[in-house]
């Protein structure tokens, strides 16, 4: 029988891990569609050989497009839509990357047949059980119906072999067999699923994708509970069938404390790794940053246990708890949690989780003590909060814990920049969680390590991230020749976050800018923003007189934009002129768009013109800025423009509704 008509016929319980399988990405539907001809590919060849990729990639969408024929000749126009939004998300999805498409179906038929081996295993160990029951039955029956006649029943020998032989071969070696499935599986998402997860959790909490497994994860663990669950409780029964019956080197008592003792420990070993946290501690006003808290403000932290058994529900009671054992650190602050730190785990959202909502810290302060003395400054101090929680059920006691990734305690929101730039760091080269002392002696990163956080930055808060020619300056600004020499150059914690100007500040506020002043400008590609005057200057040479790019400053430190343009003397040789950089201040009195809209320079006769007609390289400048204009509802608007070339004189530009022409008025500032 095919693999997908076997899955159809499981039980719901294993069918659910199907599910959990399939998203937008690669919906079930096309899995069923194509079912036959998806089995027929050897997708383990398929996701190692890109050509290979790219032919089957399109043999799909072919395949696709007769299914949809298939659904119009049988007017099923709801079918027929779904199609083409299936072939038009797996386009989107997989057309530059094919090989990621097949690295997923190889990985979800695997998957099935792991799936389907553990449900036939399982079943087949409670049918063999039932068999058991059933002779065990028509045993006892035909014995008290000989007793009652006054015969003797099989001779004790008959009676052994028959069992012995059952028992070994249906069931002993069998739930042996399901427990060495459960030990590799269980290896596996221990040693290597979760510990990825962690990693990549890391990576999500600084910027980068979005760590979105943990269903599938949970699925999995849950999915080795409940096959060890099954493999005790058939322990049970065959313990029930031992006290009505057993002989001499009766496999049923010989193995079965081994087994129990086995399954006991997997189901241990399994549970102390379940819990984890799923949302890293965060403060709600900074929910791009979290991992740095600042006292006395709230934050959340969630929760969740990988084994979602029903039985499990409300019987775990989690208390936070702040450096637990590390709170002996020479120097290091130490804080008391504030709020309800002890929260029963319950079901939510289809898992076991709990969430803390409205804690908060408080330093506990030392009598005596002046201005903090230790080896590190505040933001360059690491702290976590740890998790205790213990099960106990059915004589089963044991302790369970986790641990979030390293914090840093701000007292003020300013700090906050210093705060994130050591959690980046942090994040960036360890994944240590009790590394408590990183700063102590802080490791160099690579360049290509750090341009693709530094993108995150950007991409994780707005539309775009940054481009290799963005890239690049920021490499000279860090590495100055170094860059091009050295590409992948080291990079040291000094250089990145602890000069008297950093670096990560001048990026943190830029993204502040952004996200304030300039994010459809941003997202909409209209912003170079990381060029440098020089770089410039070169791409500006050979343009059209008027062409403008927007640049943020390199010498703000609280971040500013500005705009440079060519121009063309006499002798037709280039002449750049730059604006002085529009901060965060004045940007929040005018918009950027309009400033360009407006903006005036003295021409010859003393007439105000626009020098910016063109946005680089070449698009017409009210074509990219058109749809960010603001149109006045009513009355006029008014702007006070000046050059620096005249410093007697105030020009004011007055737009009239229903005017096709401005009313310019000079003052001369002797009279104002």
């Amino acid at each position: 029988m095919a693999q997908w008509c076997q899955l159809k016929l499981l039980e719901p319980k294993y069918q659910e891990q199907i599910h959990q399988l399939y998203d937008d990405s690669f919906p079930m539907d096309i899995r069923q569609y194509l079912s036959e001809w998806i089995e027929s590919i050897d997708w383990d060849n398929v996701a190692v050989d890109e050509s290979l990729a790219t032919v089957r990639f399109h043999d799909l969408l072919a395949r696709l497009d007769d299914q949809h024929s298939r659904f119009a000749l049988e007017k099923d126009l709801l079918r027929q839509h779904n199609i083409r939004k299936f072939k038009g998300n797996l386009q989107d999805h997989f057309q530059e990357d094919p090989v990621h498409m097949a690295m997923i179906i190889s990985r979800n038929l695997k998957e099935e047949r792991r799936i389907l081996a553990a449900a036939k295993s399982i079943e087949e160990a409670d049918q063999n059980i039932k068999s058991l029951e059933y002779l065990q039955d028509e045993r006892d029956f035909k014995e008290n119906i000989l007793k009652n006649r006054g015969e003797v029943f099989y001779s004790q020998s008959v009676i052994d072999h028959l069992f012995t032989g059952l028992c070994f071969r249906f069931m002993v070696g069998q739930l042996a067999e399901v427990l060495n499935m459960a030990e590799a599986v269980q290896s596996h998402l221990i040693s290597e699923e979760l510990p990825e997860w962690k990693k990549r959790q890391q990576s999500s909490c600084i910027g980068g994708p979005p760590n979105a497994c943990l269903d599938q994860l949970q699925n999995w663990f849950t999915a080795v509970a409940e096959s060890l669950q099954q493999v005790r409780q058939q322990l049970k029964e065959l313990q029930e069938l031992e006290q009505k019956y057993t002989y001499d080197n009766d496999p049923i008592k010989q193995q079965k404390g081994f087994l129990e003792g086995r399954a006991l420990a997997l189901f241990r070993n399994l549970l102390e790794h379940s819990l984890v946290v799923e949302r890293q501690p965060c403060m709600p006003t900074y929910p791009q940053r979290p991992l740095v808290l600042q006292t006395k403000s709230p934050f959340t932290v969630k929760l969740r246990f990988l084994v979602k058994l029903q039985e499990f529900n409300y019987q775990l009671k989690v208390k936070a708890l702040f450096d637990k054992d590390v709170t002996e650190k020479k120097g290091f602050r130490k804080f008391n949690i504030l709020g309800t730190n002890t929260k029963v785990m319950e079901e939510s959202n289809g898992s076991l989780a709990a969430e803390f909502v409205q804690l908060n810290l408080q330093e506990q302060r030392v009598t005596g003590r002046g201005k903090k003395e230790g080896p590190l400054i505040v933001t360059e101090e690491l702290h976590c909060i740890c998790f205790e929680s213990e099960l106990r059920q059915s004589g089963l006691e044991i302790k369970l814990g986790t641990i979030s990734l390293p914090i840093v305690v701000i007292s003020n929101c300013s700090q906050l920049p210093s705060g994130w730039a050591s959690i980046l760091w942090y994040n960036m080269l360890t994944s240590e969680p009790q590394d408590l002392e990183f700063f102590l002696n802080p490791p160099a990163v690579s360049w290509g390590q750090l341009s693709e956080v530094l993108s995150w930055q950007f991409s994780s808060v707005t539309k775009r991230g940054l481009n290799d020619e963005q890239l690049g300056m920021l490499a000279d600004k860090l590495l100055g020749q170094k860059a091009q020499r050295n590409p992948e150059g080291l990079i040291s914690w000094t250089m990145f976050g602890a000069k008297r100007f950093p670096f990560c500040l001048w990026i943190e506020n830029i993204l502040d800018l952004i996200k304030r002043h300039l994010l459809s400008l941003w997202n909409d590609g209209c912003i170079l923003g990381f060029v440098s005057k020089e770089r410039a200057k070169a791409m500006l040479t050979g343009k059209c007189p008027g062409t403008f790019l927007l640049r943020f400053s390199e010498s703000s430190r609280d971040g500013a934009i500005t705009f440079t343009w060519v121009e063309h003397d006499l002798n037709d040789k280039p002449v750049f002129h730059a604006v002085e950089p529009y901060t965060k201040k004045k940007l929040s009195v005018i918009a950027l768009p309009k400033i360009i809209r407006n903006y005036k320079v003295m021409a010859a006769g003393n007439i105000p013109e626009n020098p910016l007609c063109f946005l680089y390289p070449d698009i017409p400048k009210d074509e990219a800025f058109g749809k960010f204009y603001t149109r006045a509802s009513e009355g006029w608007i008014m702007d006070w423009e000046s050059h620096r070339a005249a410093h007697n004189w105030l020009c004011v530009v007055l737009e009239l509704p229903g005017f096709l022409h401005k009313l310019v008025i000079k003052f001369d500032l002797i009279f104002i």
